[in-house]
């Protein structure tokens, strides 16, 4: 019995197609929007492409081929778009912007406030965001999704070793970083 005959779907049927993706947006579309999120850091634009990639999957139901869990299929779909998106004309022109925008001075009369505001900030959450994408991704899906490193590793085509290495090296500068903000 294959995983979407588990959940009562007969993938075969052409006419069901609207209701799988229903069901795989309705198990999954919070964890797919949350590693979205920690590629894109952006809640609406992690929205946006969360979308996109249900209706990736939707046009690509067929090529599913029941050699992975529904779930490792729809995260390389997930994992492929955010790279592209961040390879993207549209996103370099955008993070270009903001660059920009956050060099100029403050009108605002309550430049302290903001500035406290930021500081609030989760550190760790900072410290995580920040990291290179080859680290955050497996520290995202090991410590947030509470994936193994074997199903990580199906995930994103990369070797189980260097998926410890990474992990350990991210501990490492995370580890770095927190000391430095303490």
């Amino acid at each position: 019995m294959t995983e979407l005959e588990e959940i009562g779907i007969n993938i075969n049927s052409i006419e069901n197609t609207e209701q799988i993706i229903s069901q795989l947006m309705d198990n999954y579309s919070d964890d797919v929007l949350h590693l979205v999120f920690s590629y894109v850091k952006n809640r609406t634009t992690a929205e946006d492409l969360t979308q996109e990639i249900f209706i990736k999957c939707y046009e690509k139901l067929d090529q599913f081929n029941n050699k992975s869990s529904i779930k490792t299929w729809l995260y390389r779909i997930a994992i492929n778009h955010c790279k592209d998106y961040l390879g993207s004309w549209h996103y370099r022109k955008l993070n270009f912007s903001e660059k920009i925008w956050n060099y100029l001075p403050s009108k605002s009369k309550h430049v302290e406030e903001e500035i406290i505001a930021k500081d609030v900030a989760n550190s760790l959450m900072s410290a995580v965001m920040d990291l290179p994408v080859k680290y955050r991704e497996v520290v995202f899906l090991h410590y947030y999704e509470e994936l193994s490193l074997a199903n990580i590793s199906k995930i994103t085509g990369v070797n189980s070793n260097t998926l410890k290495t990474r992990l350990k090296h991210a501990r490492e500068l995370l580890k770095t970083k927190m000391k430095k903000e303490v």
